[in-house]
């Protein structure tokens, strides 16, 4: 059977550029929408009378949308599809610029992507019924290996390591300088090898204490050297070194209407400000977000009510709904019935059920409580006039106490080892933890018998230390008392305490609505991580991502007629 048969690459051929591209190829949409920006809106520079003239800005703008719906997200390979892609010859006329002209033009103008992306929205609004708002983040890896990212708890144990290492090389030269010859120096090493590797551990070992006073001296939980933006989080994989970036996807279309590009660790407090963009559009309604468990958090969900935002964060099993709590205030007229963020925070705060908010709030009622204050001042004087060197606190800990050293924010505990901090508890306790140094420690079973394999030490903001129970049984000694005597006393206060019930059939949709879109950026698009640095320019670049998601998720709602209808409307 023959074989169907090519066209022969000897013959001529006369046709127009146009009659190349596909009727409904999305290089049209996106040729028609960039034509259709006014570059003035968006800060891009105009070019110089004088020299070598510049390339069009919109041609580069097709050129980024373009790759970026296609996979091709390099500035090397879009300067390749330049010369050999037919759709983007017919887009830019045949341009040809090389991989740094490409770069440099994303880097001047990455705040601008970010604009484009929603104006793409605003023209396609017109033509789609919005519906509730789903919110979700997902870890996109950074431009930064995890080991160029740094810990606290990973610089001293290298710290630790390479102490070990320099204080043996040492100990392998002064027995080569007591001996005129050794028999069988350790694998056969020279003094010339041990020499260089002293003086390469010594190196790195400068180098690491310089990460760790840095550190201490910011605050900074972690330190990243390629990208100092990008933060060590935990995903699906263990730990890497990525982005958090949030999207708000819409319930009816499945379109991304907004997203806020962050580095924070979990989502917590995340809700308002990945809404507060849609609220802005929307200034005249109520807009509902769903979201998973992980965005619980009390403030930011009262914070949400308080702007006209109604917050469904999935809830526990067995639990309906979130108790919250406001501080109450006396006014004399609350406007139950308007919509408007500074009425709505009146009714709140005065214990009065907002109309729009009666399918959602419940049980509201206004209590006395009876609050705990502490007398700072005085507890500061005597917090401060505690403090000792890290020698002194060191002995103390050997003694069997946990001692903390409250100027670099650390924990000495008996065993020697140091202990970082882990987190803040709600209730303001700072949690301080070392999981290497707990598995490997000789004398575990002295000072813990749990099952989860490390000890978690809590100390209050002023607290200074800590006595190890079981250490001091093992050891015969008596349990001092170390808690300080507090100044403390407590005064009546009336709160707002109300139910708040998310809607279930909403929160039950949510996982089919947010999980759509970061799917298909990170596998058909190819976007599991990023290429640029910073997270004002990872903002820019995750910008491009969710318009060329938009654009094919548009195209396939409305068809290609009504998008060019839409796209070349200004």
């Amino acid at each position: 059977m023959p074989y169907v048969s090519g066209f022969d690459r000897s013959q001529m051929m006369f046709c127009s550029w146009d009659t190349l591209v596909d009727e409904q190829s999305i290089a049209r949409i996106i040729d028609a929408f960039v034509n259709s920006l006014n570059m003035n809106e968006y800060g891009v520079k105009v070019p110089s009378v004088e020299g070598r003239p510049s390339y069009n800005p919109k041609s580069m703008y097709k050129l980024y949308i373009y790759g970026c719906r296609k996979g091709i997200r390099s500035s090397r390979k879009l300067s390749e599809s330049c010369k050999v892609n037919i759709e983007v010859k017919w887009m830019t006329g045949g341009i040809e610029p090389d991989f740094r002209t490409i770069s440099d033009f994303r880097k001047e103008n990455i705040d601008s992507l970010k604009k484009i992306f929603h104006e793409f929205n605003r023209r396609i609004s017109g033509a789609v019924e919005w519906g509730f708002t789903s919110v979700d983040g997902s870890k996109m890896l950074a431009n930064n290996s995890k080991d160029n990212n740094f810990t606290k708890n990973k610089l001293d144990d290298r710290i630790k390591w390479l102490n070990g290492h320099t204080e043996e090389y040492l100990r392998i030269l002064s027995d080569m300088d007591e001996q005129e010859e050794i028999e069988e120096s350790p694998e056969n090493l020279t003094r010339e090898l041990i020499e260089e590797k002293l003086k390469e551990a010594q190196e790195r070992l400068e180098k690491y204490l310089g990460y760790q006073k840095l550190m201490e001296e910011s605050g900074a939980s972690q330190l990243s050297l390629t990208d100092a933006d990008a933060k060590l989080m935990k995903n699906k994989n263990g730990f890497a070194v990525a982005y958090n970036p949030q999207t708000a996807v819409d319930s009816e279309t499945h379109l991304i209407r907004d997203f806020a590009m962050t580095n924070q660790v979990t989502d917590h407090g995340l809700l308002e400000t990945t809404m507060a963009g849609i609220k802005e559009e929307t200034p005249t309604g109520i807009v509902e977000v769903v979201s998973d468990k992980g965005y619980e958090d009390a403030e930011d969900m009262i914070n949400c009510l308080g702007q006209g935002i109604i917050p469904h964060v999935i809830t526990d099993d067995g639990k309906d709904g979130y108790e919250l709590e406001i501080p109450y205030k006396e006014v004399t007229e609350v406007d139950t019935t308007s919509i408007a963020p500074k009425e709505l925070k009146k009714a709140l705060h005065a214990g009065k059920i907002p109309e729009v908010y009666k399918d959602v709030i419940s049980e509201m009622r206004v209590e006395e409580v009876r609050r705990k204050v502490v007398d700072e001042a005085g507890e500061k004087a005597e917090v401060c006039s505690a403090y000792g060197t890290p020698e002194e606190m060191q002995k103390r800990a050997e003694e069997g106490y946990f001692v903390r050293d409250p100027e670099r924010n650390l924990v000495y505990c008996p065993a020697g080892e140091i202990l970082r901090q882990k987190c803040i508890k709600k209730n303001g306790n700072i949690r301080y933890a070392n999981k290497n140094a707990c598995k490997h420690c000789k004398n575990r079973n002295k000072c813990y018998k749990g099952k989860k394999g490390w000890k978690e030490i809590d100390f209050t903001k002023d607290q200074l230390q800590k006595p190890c129970k079981d250490w001091l049984k093992a050891e015969g000694k008596a349990v001092e008392e170390t808690k300080r005597k507090e100044t403390w006393r407590f005064e009546k206060t009336n709160v707002v305490k109300f139910f708040l019930k998310p809607n279930r059939e909403k929160t039950s949709q949510r996982m089919c609505i947010s999980e759509h879109p970061f799917g298909t950026i990170k596998r058909a698009m190819g976007a599991s991580y990023f290429l640029l640095r910073g997270i004002r320019k990872v903002a820019g670049e995750f910008a491009l991502y969710c318009l060329g998601y938009n654009l094919e998720r548009a195209k396939n709602l409305l068809g290609f007629n009504k998008m060019m209808e839409l796209m070349e409307k200004a």
